[in-house]
C-alpha cells in the first residue's frame, strides 16, 4: 500500500492543438471553420460536452484558425507569427480564465491571472484536461475552485484594450459553472455589450449547473460523447498505441478521451488500483479490523479526487462482476490487471450482493464530495461491505 498512485497523474504527451490533432468531432470542426470563412462568428459562444470530448482543445484550435495568417481550408498554417505565439499559449490577443484555488490558510484566493503561467504548462501537456486534473497538477486536490469577481473585473480590463496583432481579442472560459455567484453581474454585463471583434469562447461539461442568463447570452455547441472507434484512431495514429490495447482502453473509457490518455500514459494506476481494492475488500470480507484501519489511514490521504475516482473505479469492478455472473462474458473488456480479480471475486459479488455493494460506493462518494471525514467514511464503508458480504453465505 506504500505506492498508491491515484488516477490522475499529469499527462507526458503534448498535443500541438490545431484541428487535426482533436479526436473525432468532425462536424463540428466543419462548422466552425465554415463559419469563419463565411465571417459568421458569434460574439460568444458555449462549448457544451462530457469530460474528454474536446471541448477545450476545439476551442484554442478554433481561436488559433481565427488568428492565422495564412489558414488552409481545413487548419491554421502552424508557420506564421500568431501560430507560433498559439504554440507556446502566448498570444497577446489570447486571454484563459478558469477556476482557481486558495494555495494556504486564509490567503486570499488568487485569481486567473496569478495562476496563468500553471494553467499554460498543464495545457502544454495536453488540451484533454479535467478539473479534477487541474487540482492534481496544482496539488490542491481538496479545494474547490472558483471563477472569481476579481477574474471578471480582468475580462473587463483586458477586453478594454484594442487587439495587437490579430483581428480578434479572444477570452475563453473554462468550466463556467464554477463562476462565483458575486461574480456573474460583472460577466453578464460585458457578454451582453462586448467590445467590437470580441469572442468568448465559454467551456462547460454541465448545462444544469451554468446561469441561464449565460446560457441566454451564448451561441451553444454541443459537443457528443466521442465513439469507441474514433477513440481507437486518435490512440493508434496520434499515440503509437496497438490497436488491441487501444480498444480495450476505449472500452473503458466510455468516450472520455481524457480518460484514455491517462489510462495510456499511467497504466500502473489500474494495477495499483486493482490491488488497493483486492486487498481492501480481502480485509473487509475477513473481517480484519487492524487492516480496515490501516486502509482507511491510506484511503483518506489519497485527496478527495482521488477517492473519488478510486470509488468510481470500484462500482466499475462491481459491474463487470454482475455481467460475469449474467454470463455477458462477450460485454467483459477489463484492462488485465484486473481480469483474474474480477473472475474469483464475481463468486463473492453475486448480482444481489453487488447491487447493494453498488448503492453503498455510489452514496460514499456522494459524502465524499461534502467533504465527510475520510477515515469514519472508509472505515463505516468496510463494515457495510462485510456484512453486505456475508449475509448472503
Amino acid at each position: 500500500m506504500s505506492r498508491i498512485v491515484g488516477i490522475f497523474e499529469i499527462f507526458k504527451t503534448q498535443e500541438l492543438m490545431f484541428f487535426k490533432d482533436i479526436t473525432g468531432q468532425g462536424a463540428i470542426k466543419a462548422k466552425l471553420i465554415n463559419n469563419i470563412r463565411n465571417q459568421r462568428v458569434s460574439h460568444a459562444q458555449l462549448f457544451l460536452g462530457p469530460e474528454g470530448s474536446g471541448k477545450l482543445a476545439m476551442a484554442i484550435a478554433y481561436a488559433r484558425y481565427l488568428a492565422c495568417s495564412d489558414p488552409s481550408p481545413e487548419d491554421a498554417c502552424g508557420t506564421c507569427s500568431s501560430c507560433k505565439k498559439y504554440n507556446k499559449l502566448a498570444h497577446p490577443d489570447l486571454s484563459f480564465f478558469f477556476p482557481t484555488v486558495v494555495k494556504g490558510k486564509g490567503e486570499k484566493i488568487s485569481g486567473s491571472k496569478e495562476q496563468a503561467a500553471d494553467f499554460r504548462s498543464y495545457l502544454e501537456k495536453s488540451p484533454y484536461v479535467s478539473l479534477n486534473g487541474w487540482y492534481s497538477h496544482c496539488q490542491l486536490e481538496n479545494k474547490q475552485g472558483i471563477i472569481s469577481a476579481e477574474d471578471c473585473n480582468e475580462i473587463i480590463r483586458v477586453l478594454g484594450y484594442k487587439s495587437y496583432e490579430s483581428e480578434y481579442k479572444v477570452v475563453i472560459i473554462w468550466m463556467i459553472e464554477r463562476l462565483y455567484h458575486s461574480a456573474a453581474p460583472k460577466l453578464l454585463k460585458i457578454l451582453e455589450e462586448p467590445p467590437e471583434k470580441t469572442l468568448f469562447l465559454i467551456v462547460s461539461e454541465n448545462q444544469d449547473q451554468v446561469l441561464n442568463t449565460i446560457l441566454s447570452r451564448t451561441q451553444m455547441v454541443r459537443f457528443p460523447r466521442l465513439t469507441d472507434p474514433e477513440v481507437v484512431e486518435g490512440l493508434t495514429v496520434q499515440h503509437q498505441c496497438t490497436r488491441q490495447e487501444a480498444e480495450q482502453i476505449a472500452f473503458l473509457a466510455d468516450g472520455n478521451y481524457y480518460y484514455a490518455l491517462e489510462m495510456l500514459n499511467s497504466k500502473e494506476n489500474l494495477e495499483d488500483n486493482t490491488g488497493l481494492l483486492r486487498e481492501w475488500l480481502r480485509a473487509c470480507y475477513t473481517p480484519d479490523m487492524k487492516k480496515i484501519v490501516e486502509f482507511s489511514e491510506v484511503l483518506s490521504k489519497l485527496g478527495r479526487e482521488r477517492q473519488k475516482a478510486f470509488l468510481g473505479f470500484s462500482l466499475e469492478v462491481f459491474r463487470q462482476c454482475t455481467l460475469l455472473n449474467y454470463q455477458a462474458n462477450t460485454l467483459i473488456k477489463a484492462h488485465p490487471a484486473a481480469q483474474e480479480f474480477i473472475t474469483r471475486f464475481s463468486k463473492v459479488l453475486t448480482p444481489a450482493v453487488a447491487m447493494q455493494m453498488s448503492e453503498e460506493f455510489s452514496k460514499a462518494i456522494y459524502h465524499v464530495e461534502r467533504n465527510a471525514n475520510p477515515k469514519i467514511l472508509f472505515t463505516d464503508l468496510s463494515l457495510l461491505s462485510f456484512r453486505i458480504m456475508r449475509a448472503k453465505q
